[in-house]
């Protein structure tokens, strides 16, 4: 992975190859970004990176200034993936946990001024995150929500789903 712009830009990360993890491609990453940095003042906001994987997109977040970071993944080799690296970085404000997206998602928290989600493709229930993130109100008030997920799931027709983009395979529903 390729951190593409800010404090870490050019900085490649190996993450190793036994990780249960599909990074966000570089190519999708970079037009994701492209988009946000129009939309977000990135060391004002709260993040939440769901199902965060490798921390690929926490760390782009990171590099670019923002400094309170969840990132919640069910693997435990993931965390200790991330945890290890943010500190090897010396990135402050990141916490990391190891949780069930779905069990975390319910428990009261406090809003989030951007979400991002990249749950595996077969994950069952991922149609019904969107719905989770607002029951729950835990997407701010003027907040965006972004869940990455295969072409064969669309979103289009939830009452929050605003854009989507797409970056061969991976496709970003937008919701606010």
């Amino acid at each position: 992975m390729r951190i593409i712009s800010g404090s870490l830009k050019s900085r490649r990360i190996t993450a190793p190859k036994n990780l249960p993890v599909r990074p966000t491609t570089d190519r999708a990453k970079e037009g994701l970004f492209n988009i946000l940095q129009h939309q977000i003042t990135f060391p004002e906001i709260r993040a939440l990176d769901l199902f965060c994987g490798t921390g690929n997109i926490s760390f782009e977040l990171a590099s670019r200034g923002c400094k309170d970071l969840t990132c919640i993944d069910i693997s435990y080799p993931c965390i200790h993936f991330v945890k290890q690296t943010a500190t090897a970085l010396q990135l402050e404000g990141f916490n990391v946990r190891k949780a069930n997206v779905f069990s975390f998602l319910t428990a009261k928290q406090a809003p989030y001024d951007l979400i991002f989600a990249d749950p595996p493709y077969h994950l069952r229930g991922l149609e019904n995150l969107p719905d989770l993130i607002f029951e729950h109100h835990l997407l701010a008030e003027g907040g965006l929500f972004i869940l990455e997920h295969p072409p064969q799931h669309t979103f289009v027709s939830h009452p929050r789903h605003v854009e989507q983009r797409v970056y061969g395979l991976v496709n970003f529903s937008f919701f606010a």
